[in-house]
């Protein structure tokens, strides 16, 4: 009786894990302006359908080793009695939660060099409000947030340029509100005399 022959890496499955890899490989390198939009897209789409290895690693075989650090921990970011904030340079986590408390939470990305496609944010005013700073050309989606008593404020526009993060909002403005902004002028000036 004959044995039967291993299946070549090409031959075989690709699970769902490997698809997502290579989704996640093709969007870092579209943040690192190796490809464009079109091409991302594209590729992305015969990501999503590759059934076997041989479908799915010449769409990546052209890029470098991926050079972005894992993802990190979630943030969680909390006012306290005092207030918090997190800004300056910062390494950015996928999940971000945070809770004005008594004291006021800060979250500013000015300075921050992200390559994750998007990144949840679920803030709670509470007492004395979030503030969330976002660089010009970062876009946001809002419709999962909520006013409370203190209201919402999205003062951001809505361009977003290629390679850049969305940030996925939700939660709620509480009795301090959440306010979605981008650098007000005096930040600017700061950011200008730092670069």
């Amino acid at each position: 009786m004959a044995s039967e022959t291993p299946a070549s890496r090409g031959e075989m499955r690709a699970s769902n894990a490997d698809r997502e890899a290579v989704v996640q490989r093709l969007q870092e390198a579209a943040g690192e302006g190796r490809i464009d939009f079109t091409e991302l897209t594209e590729r992305v789409d015969q990501a999503l359908a590759a059934k076997t290895y041989a479908e799915l690693d010449p769409l990546i075989a052209d890029l470098p080793v991926s050079q972005v650090a894992p993802p990190t921990e979630p943030l969680a970011v909390d006012g306290g009695k005092y207030g918090n904030s997190r800004t300056g340079r910062w390494q950015v986590p996928e999940r971000i939660s945070a809770h004005g408390g008594w004291g006021g939470v800060k979250i500013d990305f000015s300075e921050v060099d992200c390559r994750l496609p998007v990144i949840d944010v679920e803030a709670h005013g509470q007492q004395a409000g979030v503030t969330l700073v976002i660089p010009e050309g970062w876009a946001a989606q809002v419709g999962e947030m909520e006013p409370g008593l203190g209201g919402f404020k999205d003062k951001t526009t809505a361009h977003r340029e290629p390679g850049t993060p969305l940030l996925r909002l939700s939660g709620t403005g509480g009795m301090g509100g959440v306010v979605l902004r981008h650098p007000n002028a005096w930040e600017r000036r700061k950011l200008r005399r730092k670069g």
